[in-house]
């Protein structure tokens, strides 16, 4: 494999040789280079040893920063490689990657701290620790440097005189549309507020069974309202507000049926909360996108517990590193999805 600067790069045959010397310290730093570890899993010889895959899985688990495999055999692949943070079938598209983690290190290793943690625990804990670090990057110089470039301008959010959802009860079912088509759907503090109370309302009424979101306009949702961005007090009133008012943390306490229709853009959060959905579809030429890495952050909506769910931890990191757009064809196919249809007009 190439030498990647800012990234170290080993075979998984020196795996276990780098993994003794260093015993459980990690060998790559988010505060220096390298910041993140490449494992050529075409060469696993020596891995498959009884008693050291446990170990070295151990250390993997350990680094502080983002693990990619390369390639490989599917032995390799179930083996060492499904403890790495990701998995590539070869370098294609490995530099967009870098480049990214080499801009924001620490949302990069945090994001895989979260993903890892937050594999095995029950979703609505795993939120709490999503928004914990969440808050934790809020803090940090990479949010900082992209909140000066880009400064709270709450001002700017287009008004509308209609309420924020069209709300509508037929029978035991809840039908939710995202009414802000002139902001395209973002996801305003009172757009926040509003999917809140209508998801609260779901939970403390026994009658609703169903419950439909979709939205109205030329997307779905485009995310977090960015003009909103950094208006909170400080990163821990941003926890405590998340903690009260989080749509995914209310929409788990109901125990309606939930199905979500999507088109168009879907990002952040335009995602993070349909993936919670029992049931997700999608019109055709809808496209998803977890843009964070760029502001230093992590997605922040639910989307470090929903979409892993749904395609797994590792394409879940993949996603979020690269910040790459997939289409409904990638999303059907992986499973972030569940159908490719067009949206019932009434």
């Amino acid at each position: 494999m190439p030498s990647t600067s800012g990234c170290a790069s080993i075979t998984a045959g020196r795996l276990a040789e780098l993994a003794l010397a260093s015993a459980y310290s990690s060998a790559i730093s988010p505060l220096r280079a390298p910041s993140c570890l490449l494992v050529d899993l075409s060469d696993a010889c020596g891995t498959e040893t009884p008693g050291l895959q446990p170990r070295l899985r151990q250390w993997l688990a350990a680094q502080a920063g983002p693990v990619i495999g390369i390639g490989g055999s599917q032995a390799a692949r179930q083996g060492i490689g499904a403890a790495c943070d990701l998995v590539l079938d070869d370098d294609k598209g490995l530099s967009t990657l870098l480049d990214n983690i080499h801009q924001a290190p620490i949302a990069a290793m945090t994001l895989v701290q979260v993903l890892r943690a937050t594999e095995q625990i029950p979703a609505a804990q795993a939120l709490t620790v999503e928004s914990l670090a969440y808050s934790t990057l809020q803090s940090g110089a990479d949010f900082r440097r992209w909140s000066v470039a880009h400064p709270p301008q709450p001002q700017r959010i287009l008004a509308d005189d209609a309420p924020p959802l069209l709300i509508e009860r037929r029978g035991g079912t809840l039908e939710i549309r995202l009414n802000r088509p002139s902001s395209r759907n973002a996801m305003s503090i009172e757009m926040r507020d509003a999917l809140v109370e209508a998801f609260e309302l779901a939970v403390i009424d026994d009658g609703i069974r169903h419950i439909e979101v979709s939205g109205l306009g030329a997307c779905f949702c485009t995310g977090g309202a960015l003009e909103e961005f950094g208006t909170a007090a400080d990163p821990a009133a941003a926890h405590a507000v998340r903690s009260l008012r989080l749509p995914a943390a209310t929409l788990l306490r109901s125990t309606a049926t939930t199905r979500f229709h999507v088109h168009g853009a879907c990002i952040g959060s335009g995602i993070e909360l349909p993936a919670f959905a029992h049931h997700l579809s999608a019109s055709p030429g809808s496209f998803f996108h977890l843009p964070e890495i760029h502001f230093g952050l992590i997605p922040g909506a639910g989307g470090c517990v929903s979409i892993p769910r749904r395609i797994g931890r590792q394409r879940t990191a993949y996603l979020a590193l690269s910040a790459r757009r997939i289409n409904t064809a990638t999303a059907l196919e992986w499973g972030l999805i569940d159908e490719i249809t067009p949206a019932t007009v009434r």
